[in-house]
């Protein structure tokens, strides 16, 4: 926290009246990394994926839920439709056993119904209709649920695993967009360095030219020049003004480009501490690579090897619809109006405790498929991995020739450029000497300023590969 408030007081500082800051290039990469947009979103998307896990681990603890309701009913419930006479009985101690009261007729035998055949009881017990109707309009109910899985085939440790590779993905992303910014920091960066350069290179020119001019001027008053020496003289100066104001105006936009790339205002006010380095010439040497080292390094790489490993997961999820699951579970039920004892107006309830199992048994090959489906994109993963690795090994061997090839480029421009001067000190003293024209020294001073450009443009050629060469090598952090 600390040294984020002490950054932050640095870019206002920076951003303010307070003169024009200095900053490095790993200045400005920390600005960048901290105000990138892409960074932040891919920073969420970590603590987004933490929460994922967090949410896969706690579905290996038991769950308390609490569901409740309420019914209004448009009729009570009657259990009889009207009054039940039910027959009696009695005990017989003769045969030591109960016998129904039957009317008995004169002659001594059982008195039937004519409708049924069914012998009439003497005696009848009565159960009002009213005795086995219940008020059930108005039921509220509820319930309090535990439930503990105990094993679900595999599925919530497949769970687990899926989040936690989610979670590495997540990180390696992060990686990846930095090593982006990196670059186009870098590459911002050197652009404004570069500028700088050919600007003061423009200025120089421009100051050259105008040296020529005023001594073709002198020569014309002494009649030794002629007009259309002047006028060709005062065209090649105005065309190296043009030049300068092109080149003030693109580093007026490299640096807002650089600006904007570090999160600050585009009108910020920055000053380059290679700006004032009066050698860009690099020390760098082609690093020995390592194949191996750069797959193990490269966050791009890293993001294909846990999405198989992700797959992986996902092929054990599926499988886990194909294998039994069982689980425990415990309620406490309560409803009102309830039936513990008798039919009662009021809340009751009781405990129940239990356990489930579900057995699959036939799918017509549903879920055979779908982990076969799981199975075939981890081996599409696969393939992918590899091809990426191929394509890896190929970008770094285009990045070591660029790197190579800057650096001899650079030794040729240096050898240009020895030859441009000597070229130009030849053509200034052989055009004061009489023996050179204005346009000969204004092709001397041409080859210069442009033998001094390639110059620049390879010194900065060579900073520019060897970020790349650390970026493709995954050692750019």
């Amino acid at each position: 926290m600390k040294k984020t408030l002490l950054f932050i007081l640095a870019a206002v500082a920076t951003t303010t009246g307070m003169a024009q800051a200095v900053v490095s290039l790993d200045s400005c990469r920390r600005m960048a990394l901290h105000n990138n947009k892409a960074i932040r979103i891919a920073e969420e998307n970590i603590r987004g994926a933490g929460y994922a896990r967090d949410a896969a681990r706690a579905a290996y603890l038991p769950g308390i839920d609490f569901s409740g309701g309420y019914v209004h009913n448009q009729r009570q419930i009657a259990l009889l439709g009207e009054d039940a006479k039910l027959p009696t009985m009695s005990f017989d101690p003769k045969t030591m056993s109960y016998n129904y009261n039957i009317l008995m007729g004169p002659d001594g035998k059982p008195v039937t119904n004519p409708a049924n055949g069914q012998p009439i009881p003497s005696e009848v017990a009565v159960i009002p209709k009213e005795a086995m109707t219940y008020d059930t309009r108005n039921v509220f109910f509820g319930a309090f649920t535990l439930t503990q899985p105990i094993y679900l085939g595999g599925s919530i440790r497949a769970l687990n695993q899926i989040a936690k590779h989610g979670e590495s993905i997540a990180r390696s992303l992060k990686d990846v967009a930095e090593q982006d910014v990196l670059l186009s920091v870098d590459e911002a960066y050197w652009q404004v360095v570069s500028l700088v350069e050919k600007r003061n290179l423009a200025q120089s020119f421009v100051n050259l030219v105008d040296s020529l001019r005023q001594s073709v001027v002198d020569m014309k008053e002494e009649g030794v020049a002629t007009k259309s020496d002047v006028l060709n003289v005062d065209v090649k100066y105005n065309e190296a003004c043009i030049m300068l104001t092109k080149v003030e105006n693109g580093l007026s936009l490299s640096r807002m480009a650089l600006a904007q790339i570090c999160g600050l205002p585009v009108d910020s006010q920055m000053i380059l501490s290679d700006e004032a380095s009066e050698n860009l010439e690099a020390d760098m040497t082609i690093p020995v690579v390592n194949m191996q080292d750069v797959y193990a390094r490269r966050s791009d790489l890293e993001v294909l090897r846990k999405g198989i490993d992700l797959m992986k997961s996902k092929e054990n999820l599926s499988l886990s619809a194909m294998l039994p699951k069982l689980a425990a579970f415990g309620s406490y039920s309560f409803s009102n109006p309830n039936v513990n004892n008798g039919f009662e107006k009021k809340f009751g309830g009781g405990f129940s405790v239990g356990a489930m199992l579900t057995v699959p048994i036939w799918h017509w090959g549903g879920n055979y498929n779908k982990f076969r489906a799981s199975k075939s994109q981890t081996a599409a993963q696969k393939l992918l991995l590899e091809d990426m690795e191929e394509k890896v090994s190929l970008q770094v061997s285009q990045a070591q020739y660029s790197y190579n090839e800057a650096f001899k480029t650079y030794d040729m421009t240096q050898h240009n450029m020895k030859s441009a001067q000597e070229n130009l000190q030849n053509a200034e003293y052989a055009f004061k000497e009489g023996v050179l024209t204005t346009d000969d020294v204004l092709a001397a001073q041409t080859a210069w300023l442009k033998a001094k450009s390639e110059v620049i443009d390879a010194q900065i050629a060579i900073r520019l590969c060897h970020t790349y060469l650390s970026k493709v090598t995954g050692s750019l952090k």
